[in-house]
C-alpha cells in the first residue's frame, strides 16, 4: 500500500466518521479490501492527530464542543493570521526550515497547496503534521539531543546536519522581541537557532504582538540575522517604525 493510498483511505474514513457519527473496523476493512490490522492503524493515527475518538470495534466523531475547544486552544486566530502571511512567502519547490513552536506549527496547515517542498524540522509534532499532508513535502529531521523544554532536538548533531544543507527560508518563533536587539528566548540552548539562521537565505520570525517588547535576557537572533518579522495587526505605529528602522521587513497580518 503506497503512502498516497494510505492518506486517501484515511481521508475517506474521516469523512465517513464525520458524516455518520461512527464507523466499525470490520465494515471499513471490507469496504477498502484490507486487513482489520491496517484499519486499526488508520484509526489510531487519526486519533493521535485529534481527528476522531477510538472506541471498541471502531471509532466515533469528536463531540462538537471538543472540536471547538481544541481549535481555540491549539491555533489562536492571531497564530493563524501569522501563519497565512508566512505561507504567502513560500514558493513551490522551496527548501525551508520550520523550527519548533506553536506559532510555527500553525504554518503546516497552510502548506497544502505548495508543491515540491523540502522541509527540515527539529520538532516531532511538526514532522508528524507534515507527514499527513496530501501534497507530500520531502521531510528531513535534524536528529540530535532531545530537549524537553523546547520539545525539540538540539545539540551538535542537529547543528552538523543543518550545516550540510542549503535552505531558502527559515521560519522561527521567539519568546520575546527586544526592539533594540532582536529576538530573545528563555531557553539557553540557542546554538541551533543561530545555525538555522546561518543555513537559510531568508530568516522569517513569526511572533504574536504581545511578545514584542517583552524583556528576556537571552538574545537569540540579532536584527542583522533577521529578514522579516511577521506579527498580528495589534501593534502600535511607533513600534512598527522602530522595527522597520532596524532594517527588517515587517508584516502585520490582519486577524479575522
Amino acid at each position: 500500500m503506497t503512502k498516497r493510498n494510505t492518506q486517501q483511505r484515511r481521508h475517506t474514513i474521516l469523512s465517513q466518521v464525520n458524516d455518520l457519527g461512527e464507523v466499525t473496523v470490520d465494515a471499513l476493512a471490507e469496504q477498502f479490501e484490507t486487513s482489520e490490522v491496517t484499519i486499526r492503524k488508520d484509526l489510531t493515527a487519526l486519533e493521535k492527530s485529534g481527528l476522531l475518538l477510538r472506541r471498541y470495534g471502531g471509532a466515533i466523531a469528536l463531540p462538537q464542543e471538543i472540536v471547538a475547544q481544541s481549535n481555540e486552544e491549539l491555533v489562536s486566530r492571531r497564530k493563524m493570521a501569522i501563519a497565512k502571511a508566512a505561507a504567502n512567502l513560500i514558493k513551490d519547490h522551496n527548501r525551508i526550515i520550520i523550527d519548533s513552536g506553536r506559532t510555527t506549527a500553525a504554518l503546516i496547515s497552510q502548506l497544502t497547496s505548495k508543491r515540491g517542498l523540502l522541509v527540515m524540522t527539529n520538532a516531532m509534532n511538526i514532522a508528524n503534521q507534515l507527514l499527513s499532508l496530501e501534497n507530500e513535502p520531502t521531510l528531513l529531521m535534524t536528529g540530535g539531543t532531545w530537549d524537553p523544554h523546547s520539545e525539540s532536538f538540539q545539540g551538535q548533531v542537529a547543528e552538523q546536519v543543518l550545516r550540510s544543507y542549503d535552505f531558502d527560508q527559515l521560519f522561527i518563533g521567539a519568546d520575546g522581541i527586544d526592539i533594540e536587539r532582536g529576538t530573545t528566548t528563555f531557553n539557553e540552548l540557542m546554538g541551533l537557532s543561530q545555525v538555522m539562521a546561518e543555513s537559510a537565505r531568508e530568516v522569517i520570525v513569526m511572533v504574536e504582538s504581545d511578545k514584542i517588547g517583552r524583556k528576556i535576557p537571552n538574545l537569540e537572533l540579532p536584527w542583522h540575522s533577521v529578514t522579516t518579522l511577521i506579527t498580528d495587526n495589534n501593534l502600535a505605529e511607533d513600534i512598527c517604525q522602530a522595527i522597520k528602522g532596524c532594517g527588517v521587513q515587517l508584516i502585520c497580518a490582519e486577524v479575522e
